[in-house]
């Protein structure tokens, strides 16, 4: 009979070999510094927030081959940084989605020399999409319970069956967090194509603040963001003023930056949107015409 210990051993060590072909180091100054997930043969994405660099770097591909790599584009509020082969590698990545908490997965990295890194660990949390600081949307709030060293992050996180779910990331206290495939599927046109993801931008700066009772039931709001500066000649600029609070951009409410963010996403640049304010206690609905956030 087989062992059932070493049937898993077995098993585990046949999916790293095959993952293997999707990781690759990231190193410059001579050493090892962050991993990648090779995407497609002429592109690598990794984590934006350990990517310090914004020039060439070296490469180093499954076998051990060196390459440059030169920023293709970085999107912090997805944490997505792609970067373009100067020659080409093999693909084999395979987009997968995670089938539950507590499911076994593997997070790979690169050793430095064209192999793989591998650790264990189970989906400890697998949520609904979220909204980044930055206004990025993430498909799937996925966090693993490993603990990585720095050089592995960004490399490809597998499933059981060694499908790609997405790229590690460290989050708030150095817990591993996943960028799931469909998020980095869909900003990675944007990065290879104009180098950045457009996001929505008004110019101006929100604080937080909480109603009073009898504006709260006047606004049908609890809480807001009032207008403490405005960038000059900003989309603000013309619609807003100091003291406003602001409800809601175009019916989505917002009582954060963080909502402020979300609510001006890639395809509200250039729209005209409805804003919901309070100006003296009197609501107020000005129009304002998005741009995109500056550099």
């Amino acid at each position: 009979m087989t062992d059932p210990l070493s049937a898993l051993s077995d098993a585990l060590q046949a999916r790293v070999r095959a993952g293997a072909g999707s990781v690759a180091g990231l190193a410059w100054g001579g050493r090892l510094r962050l991993s990648a997930v090779i995407w497609d043969n002429a592109s690598l994405v990794t984590s934006e927030q350990a990517l310090t660099r914004d020039e060439a770097v070296t490469a180093i591909l499954p076998g051990g081959a060196c390459v440059p790599a030169v920023l293709a584009g970085r999107d912090p509020s997805t944490n997505v940084a792609a970067l373009r082969l100067e020659a080409g590698a093999p693909a084999i990545m395979r987009p997968a989605e995670p089938s539950g908490v507590g499911a076994i997965v593997l997070a790979l990295g690169s050793d430095g020399a064209g192999g793989a890194t591998a650790r264990m660990a189970t989906i400890e949390v697998l949520g609904p999409a979220w909204d980044s600081q930055a206004g990025g949307r993430i498909d799937l709030n996925l966090r693993i319970g490993a603990r990585l060293p720095d050089p592995a992050e960004g490399g490809p996180v597998l499933d059981a069956q060694g499908g790609v779910l997405g790229m590690s990331t460290f989050g708030p206290r150095r817990g591993v967090m996943v960028i799931p495939a469909a998020t980095i599927a869909r900003v990675l046109p944007q990065l290879q194509t104009a180098g950045a993801v457009r996001r929505g931008w008004l110019g101006v700066g929100v604080h937080p603040v909480a109603l009073p009772a009898a504006l709260a039931r006047q606004a049908g709001a609890e809480a807001g963001l009032m207008v403490v500066s405005l960038a000059q000649d900003s989309p603000a600029a013309a619609s807003l003023l100091p003291g406003d609070i602001l409800l809601a951009v175009a019916g989505r409410k917002v009582t954060s930056a963080r909502a402020l963010a979300a609510a001006l996403g890639p395809e509200t640049v250039g729209q005209s949107l409805e804003l919901n304010v309070l100006r003296g206690g009197i609501p107020a609905t000005p129009a304002v015409t998005v741009a995109e956030r500056p550099a």
